[in-house]
């Protein structure tokens, strides 16, 4: 996991930076950039933090969240370096069509995209947490309770709280650190599962109640409607595709949500070799081989034939 001396040398000689989560931002982005931000300006850095989507409700305790910001146009006007964390393009950030000074990736994703003066993607790493962590200490910053406490988020929330593949002894000594540097597992655990409003629980009887089942895939849907009659939102959703997959047939796990515009967005999930980010490629999207996601403009039944369809490819 060797880090760029290129983005060393950008991260301590230049500046001010804008750090951009990708849309519908996660734990992972979220708790990444928070580190990252609070590292650089310990060091003197100016930073902005930008993410184009609200925060989910449920990452209201992480330190350092009222940073971010969805109003580009004045932080462009200071010609910031660009940090894309936890994503590789612009038009995962919502910023498309914007010029900056430099651009920087910070990535672990499996789908790259060829953009950024700097890059560093490694998708061998559980999470951009890691990297990040990785990152504070090359850079000599000292790892803070604040920066533990997002950073053991960013991780805990890709490794579905180490019960994924991807939770190696490496990631479990990096989170032991962090938890010796101030992180509360109890607490965050607390704040990420088991702070639900009975109206979120509606939706989810509403979404479980969807589930068709073939060929080792399952999947759930919502629509408008369902989000209009329990009082949600697309926030509520979050970890709603991991339900079916906790069925020990089930290889692959998907969630369907209705956007507000034309089309829906599909969050998948995977067990063991089935490597869905191939499969959300096929239709644009992708993400990582256990966990990826894509948007079409396809109806219902076309999007879910498809999927079963990937399903029985999968099994051969």
């Amino acid at each position: 996991m060797r880090i760029p001396r290129r983005l060393l040398s950008v991260l301590r000689g230049e500046g001010p930076f804008l750090i951009a989560a990708h849309i519908d931002p996660d734990g992972d982005a979220i708790g990444s950039s928070l580190a990252l931000s609070a590292a650089l300006e310990a060091a003197g850095k100016k930073t902005f933090l930008y993410s184009r989507d609200p925060l989910p409700k449920y990452f209201a305790f992480l330190p350092g969240r009222k940073k971010f910001t969805a109003r580009l146009r004045e932080i462009v006007e200071e010609d910031p370096v660009l940090v894309l964390l936890d994503c590789n393009s612009p038009e995962r950030a919502g910023i498309e069509g914007r010029r900056f000074r430099k651009a920087v990736v910070i990535d672990h994703h499996e789908t790259a995209k060829e953009f950024g003066d700097v890059r560093w993607v490694d998708h061998t790493a559980a999470a951009t947490g890691i990297l990040v962590y990785r990152l504070v200490k090359a850079l000599g910053g000292r790892i803070t309770p604040e920066i533990a406490t997002n950073l053991y988020t960013a991780i805990s929330v890709d490794t579905g709280t180490f019960r994924y593949s991807n939770t190696s002894a490496d990631v479990l000594r990096v989170s032991a650190e962090l938890v010796d540097a101030g992180a509360e597992p109890n607490r965050i655990a607390d704040h990420l599962y088991e702070t639900w409003e009975y109206k979120r629980f509606r939706l989810l009887v509403a979404a479980l109640n969807t589930i068709e089942v073939r060929d080792g895939v399952a999947v759930i849907h919502i629509t408008k409607k369902m989000f209009r009659d329990t009082g949600t939102s697309a926030e509520d959703t979050e970890y709603f595709s991991n339900y079916p997959r906790m069925i020990g047939s089930i290889r692959i796990a998907v969630l369907l949500r209705e956007l507000e515009q034309r089309g829906w967005k599909a969050s998948l999930r995977s067990k063991g070799a089935v490597n869905v980010a191939r499969i959300a490629e096929r239709f644009g999207g992708g993400g990582h081989r256990n966990a990826a996601g894509f948007k079409t403009t396809s109806d219902l039944k076309t999007i879910k034939d498809t999927l079963f369809q990937a399903g029985r490819r999968s099994r051969r």
